[in-house]
């Protein structure tokens, strides 16, 4: 090899970057001493900026193009190196590529709860995740206040710091946005707004902007959430009285569709406990069957023995106008048929009957329209 092809490889006559990776924002070129030869060519690719720094001092920022390096094309340079028009001599300086496209599905999360205090809960915490996108918009800013002299900068380095930012910003505005906590899951595009607001003036001293910002999640303390679940249930059931008496009934029900199966049994359990529940109750811890005689204190205390279980009440069912009501108790029947809105020709039904009946076919009903009362006093 020649001495003139040895001195025109010291110099670097065309300039470019290729980024291959999905998480790189800054990388120097990388030119091992060699110089770079006046009128160069300078690639700049859509998404990129190139930044030089000469002896330390930021100089001029390309946009993308394609340049040839001359004093016309480096201003700055050639401010700083009081180069003349008929320069034409080799000269060294940095250049980094910046990336000025969008990192996209960054992902952020509260690391501990945030308290507040919400309108209808009181004191609180709560924790949110969710994700956001980022770019560089101001290539100079960014490489003065954050990359320096840092050769291959990526996303990871500073993504630690953007979420410490939002999840800051994200504290402060749920706390003074007043929102109860049960409807900030349909106010969360607002709040991301509120917050991209919020962050959008902290990072532009970066050079960078947060153009997509998202809340996933928002989520209460487990015990907050089991306490809600219990109250939603409750109000599910509505007057919790009328939805004991149903279930019991529904419970009767079903026992008596299967008499002789395991379901009699559970059944009858189920409606002896919840009477024996009540009579305690309002018998003020008295046994179901009354108070027991005391046992002398020497006397053995002989296990009692449990009475058998009371039978199985029917349920009745009524059919009037093309229309099923009840189901009725024999009891409540009974009335219906003193107060006249049971006859002798309604069709009747209950678990284990063959089809629909009129109820003076029924044995159990037949003799509701044949007992009559007393004679009224005085009489």
């Amino acid at each position: 090899m020649g001495i003139f092809d040895f001195l025109s490889g010291e110099f670097i006559d065309v300039i470019h970057w290729t980024d291959d990776t999905r998480d790189t924002m800054v990388w120097r070129f990388e030119r091992e001493g060699h110089e770079i030869k006046y009128g160069a060519k300078l690639t700049v690719r859509e998404g990129q900026a190139a930044v030089f720094v000469h002896e330390g001092q930021l100089a001029d920022v390309f946009t993308p193009g394609l340049y040839m390096l001359e004093t016309n094309n480096m201003p700055v340079m050639t401010t700083l190196q009081h180069w003349d028009h008929g320069f034409k001599s080799p000269f060294k300086s940095e250049i980094y590529f910046v990336s000025t496209t969008r990192f996209n599905n960054l992902k952020w999360g509260t690391k501990n709860p945030i308290m507040l205090r919400d309108p209808e809960f009181g004191p609180t915490r709560i924790r949110a995740y969710g994700t956001y996108s980022v770019r560089v918009v101001d290539p100079a800013r960014f490489l003065t206040e954050i990359v320096g002299t840092d050769g291959e900068f990526t996303m990871d380095e500073i993504s630690f710091q953007i979420r410490n930012i939002i999840v800051q910003a994200f504290s402060r505005t749920i706390a003074g946005s007043g929102i109860p906590v049960l409807d900030m899951a349909a106010n969360t595009a607002d709040l991301g707004k509120l917050i991209a607001a919020e962050i959008s003036g902290v990072v532009a001293e970066y050079g960078l902007a947060i153009p997509e910002f998202y809340i996933e999640n928002i989520s209460l303390p487990p015990a907050v959430e089991a306490a809600l679940d219990k109250r939603t249930s409750m109000g599910l059931a509505g007057d919790l009285g009328k939805f004991t008496q149903y279930s019991a009934a529904e419970a009767m029900t079903a026992a008596a569709q299967n008499p002789g199966g395991a379901g009699a049994g559970i059944g009858a359990g189920l409606g002896l406990g919840m009477g024996v529940g009540m009579a305690q109750q309002m018998a003020g811890g008295a046994g179901p069957w009354g108070a027991r005689p005391a046992v002398p204190a020497a006397a053995p205390v002989a296990a009692p023995v449990a009475p058998p279980p009371p039978p199985v009440e029917h349920v009745w069912h009524i059919a009037e106008d093309g229309k099923t009501h009840g189901p009725y108790s024999k009891a409540t029947l009974g009335r219906m048929a003193g107060e006249g809105k049971l006859s002798r020709d309604t069709h009747v039904w209950t678990a284990g009957q063959d089809g629909w009946k009129l109820a003076e076919d029924v044995a159990e009903l037949a003799q509701l329209f044949t007992i009559l009362p007393p004679p009224p006093p005085g009489a």
